[in-house]
């Protein structure tokens, strides 16, 4: 057993739901094997789309049929330019596969993957997953991310059962959905910076295992982005182990703390404007790799900062009124049900001046020793924008349809879209954040080449 697949087994003996998790070249021929041991059912579904059908899913049908195990009529989802990450979508597939009494198998990447995972926990079945890309870090993750009445949101239910990423079915995938992947998971950096903040300031406890399940090995599984671009199978299999690892993180936690911060807040936000390029949605993944970019630039200007002289009682008498609180949440949201569910998540992060003070008098006293501990762990943003480039992912906001004067926005609109304690409030709750926008989007910040979408 290599050391991959140890820290795997480490992980799987901490996950709530998955059993069985397999990542390598010529792995498909094993799904019987592992479904049988770990997803026994009397009959199963396999759900593909037609790009998925093609690369594994008629393969995996084969197989099934060969081993003897009953399937029922393969379901292929369509939409163009792809399938839809929809929560009726979700819905409807859930109503075949109780239909059915089957046990679904995911053929796909990430939008394939949700569906089902939302699906089964409505018919009130496992799953597995058979993942055809390497291309996002949701296939080990409890909770799917679709959109229900427009906004994005995190449904509750449990990850697949089992896991079998074939490397030589991955590497077909078009070289972009790597390039996602990669910066989904290039974001953990940022993720882990965020709760060692909220751990430092009270506000969310590190959770030890699951924090060095994403943490420990992190360098390692991003060191070869040329490689990755290439599809050169040990890049690809340490990409794949990240993200299959992220997930099984979340498992252990309870929730996406260990992988997901104020990087993965930018993306939602993005993917909520539906932000294109070419009238083609942008992928969550290269959505996590600009909003880890803009994270880190933020952090790097946060890090040059002396805060000794930061008086917490003044900077907590400057907070917003919840009435002025909520007139920023209307003025940042024009559409209405993103500003709904703005107001429920700041309203549910927002603490009494008492608290704030508290934890900015924590940040003070601790500010030397927090921010070593960050400047240790946090590359500089140009050196995360070198592997970005290197990958093939888009590496600036305007890549991904992003205006310069809109993501400069997007620093204070990406704060009040989700509870959850990161950078973005450190440096709200300072009374700094429209100043480290400006600098940064100044002649000498790290936006300063950025130039406006046309």
């Amino acid at each position: 057993m290599d050391g991959q697949d140890e820290t795997l087994s480490t992980a799987l003996a901490a996950a709530s739901t998955t059993r069985d998790v397999r990542i390598a070249a010529g792995s498909l021929g094993a799904v019987p094997a592992v479904l049988k041991r770990s997803a026994p059912a009397s009959r199963y579904v396999i759900v593909a789309d037609d790009q998925t059908w093609a690369a594994a899913g008629a393969r995996v049908l084969s197989l099934l049929n060969a081993d003897g195990l009953a399937t029922s009529d393969p379901v292929i989802l369509e939409g163009q330019p792809r399938v839809k990450a929809s929560a009726e979508t979700a819905r409807r597939l859930a109503a075949s596969v109780q239909a059915e009494s089957a046990l679904p198998v995911a053929v796909g990447s990430g939008v394939i993957n949700d569906l089902v995972k939302y699906a089964a926990e409505l018919a009130g079945t496992a799953y597995a997953c058979v993942p055809t890309a390497a291309s996002m870090d949701g296939y080990a993750a409890s909770g799917a991310a679709l959109r229900d009445g427009g906004f994005k949101r995190t449904f509750a239910c449990a990850a697949p059962v089992a896991i079998v990423a074939d490397l030589d079915v991955i590497a077909t995938a078009p070289a972009a959905m790597a390039g996602w992947g990669y910066g989904d998971l290039v974001g953990k950096i940022v993720a882990g910076a965020d709760w060692i903040l909220a751990d430092a300031l009270g506000v969310e406890a590190l959770n030890p295992g699951p924090f060095a399940m994403v943490q420990d090995n992190l360098g390692d599984w991003l060191a070869d982005p040329g490689g990755v671009r290439r599809g050169e199978a040990g890049a690809l299999g340490g990409l794949m182990h990240g993200l299959v690892m992220s997930g099984l993180a979340m498992q252990a936690h309870g929730n996406s703390r260990p992988a997901s911060g104020s990087d993965h807040q930018f993306a939602h936000l993005w993917e909520m404007e539906e932000v294109a390029v070419g009238g083609v949605p942008v992928s969550h993944g290269a959505c996590v790799g600009i909003g880890c970019l803009s994270m880190l630039a933020a952090y790097e200007w946060l890090l040059g900062r002396d805060l000794s002289h930061l008086d917490p009682i003044e900077c907590a008498a400057m907070l917003p009124a919840p009435a002025t609180l909520d007139a920023e949440v209307k003025a940042s949201f024009p559409l209405s049900f993103m500003a709904e569910n703005a107001s429920v998540e700041v309203v549910a992060k927002s603490a009494e001046p008492q608290a704030v003070e508290k934890r900015l008098e924590l940040l003070v006293r601790e500010w030397p020793r927090i921010a070593a501990g960050l400047r240790g762990r946090l590359p500089e943003p140009k050196t995360v924008r070198r592997w970005l480039e290197a990958v093939g992912a888009p590496a600036t906001a305007e890549a991904i349809g992003v205006s310069r004067n809109k993501h400069a926005r997007d620093y204070a609109r990406a704060r009040l879209i989700r509870r959850r304690f990161t950078g973005l409030d450190v440096l709200h709750e300072i009374g700094l954040l429209d100043v480290a926008v400006a600098e940064m989007f100044g002649a000498s910040g790290f936006w300063r080449e950025s130039r406006a979408v046309a």
